[in-house]
């Protein structure tokens, strides 16, 4: 076990008996300006850790603890990975008990009250916190990240969706009512409580559509991109469940508003994101990965964005691979954390994918 530091920020996860509540685990008891104070489960309280978590055996010696307000409030953070409708519950009194906290559900990532009530069928407890939450994508909210209380981390199909088309509807280069994402995504993104649908047997094997209108990411997604056009962006959505434990594959069809070659479209993305330690741009020439694959990004933190030009019909085909539990969810949340508490945004994150895998 790490001898702590004197000055190491003290963080709470709630709901750590999760998949992305053990990656967050992972993540930050090797994070080396971080103590773990409490582990948060209501169903494994009294329980270690490593028993829910095999990986963390031998690193992690914490026992889950049911959630008390109370004891929490000695930690500078807390990380939520509860189910939606959870956190809403839980935030405001953490925040009034001085705490920052990292949200990884959805209940802060919409700014309008009534989006709750369309995408997620529930009236949302606390609206007033929603203008105060920033969203927690750091490529799009560096600045206001750092000084925020409450970050609300995206979705995981958002991320790449967002990322993927951030550069070309800033620039106005596409048509903005005329978008469509495909999103394909492993497992773990049906969380680790088990359905007949995520049933090994009926998941295996399968590229299974699900969700193809009215897809609640849509929202968030539609919120971020319209915020950076300056205009409204209407966009399809659809999902697929796909025979991969870990990632998503996100491949978004925009029509162009005028011909433009690949020089053009790679100086948008250059640009956009030449100071940015988790997006990689990739369109190569040779190997077997010339465009991007969850497959090579899968436990690491990064975003791999590659494109097309199809001519034929003007269209530009973005493709964006992430590890969904990772710059997905629990990557993105210590990313986040990073800047709130003034360190390198990069550490405890530079570690490359695992390949073979």
């Amino acid at each position: 076990m790490r001898v702590r530091a004197a000055e190491e920020v003290r963080v709470a996860i709630i709901g750590a008996s999760g998949y992305a509540g053990g990656e967050l685990l992972r993540l930050l008891t090797a994070h080396p300006e971080v103590e773990v104070v409490a582990a948060v489960s209501r169903k494994y309280a009294g329980e270690f850790v490593y028993n829910v978590h095999p990986n963390l055996r031998g690193i992690v010696d914490l026992k889950f603890v049911d959630f008390d307000e109370e004891r929490l409030s000695e930690c500078d953070f807390a990380f939520m990975a509860v189910p939606h409708g959870v956190s809403a519950t839980m935030t405001p009194g953490l925040l009034d008990r001085g705490m920052r906290v990292v949200d990884l559900s959805a209940d802060f990532r919409l700014k309008e009250a009534g989006g709750y009530l369309r995408w997620y069928g529930w009236k949302h407890p606390c609206a007033e916190l929603l203008e105060k939450a920033v969203y927690g994508l750091p490529e799009l909210h560096r600045a206001k990240i750092r000084d925020a209380s409450l970050v609300a981390c995206p979705g995981c199909m958002a991320v790449a969706a967002i990322l993927a088309m951030a550069p070309i509807v800033k620039e106005g280069l596409v048509e903005f009512d005329k978008i469509v994402v495909d999103a394909k995504i492993g497992s773990t993104g049906a969380g680790s409580t088990p359905s007949l649908a995520t049933h090994h047997p009926e998941r295996f094997g399968v590229v299974r559509p699900y969700k193809l209108a009215g897809h609640r990411h849509t929202a968030e997604i539609e919120q971020e991109l319209s915020q950076l056009a300056g205009a409204s962006i209407k966009l399809g959505f659809s999902a697929h469940a796909v025979n991969i434990v870990r990632g998503i594959l996100a491949t978004c069809h925009c029509f162009l508003r005028k011909p433009i070659g690949i020089p053009e479209v790679w100086k948008a993305y250059r640009q956009f994101y030449r100071e940015e330690p988790f997006v990689r741009l990739v369109r190569a020439r040779k190997g077997i990965y010339r465009l991007p694959d969850p497959k090579v990004v899968a436990g690491s933190n990064f975003c791999d964005i590659g494109f097309e030009v199809d001519g034929h019909t003007q269209r530009l085909v973005i493709v964006s691979a992430i590890d969904n539990l990772m710059k997905g969810a629990a990557g993105n949340a210590v990313q986040c954390f990073n800047i709130m508490a003034g360190f390198d945004e990069r550490l405890g994150l530079e570690f490359a994918g695992f390949h073979p895998v």
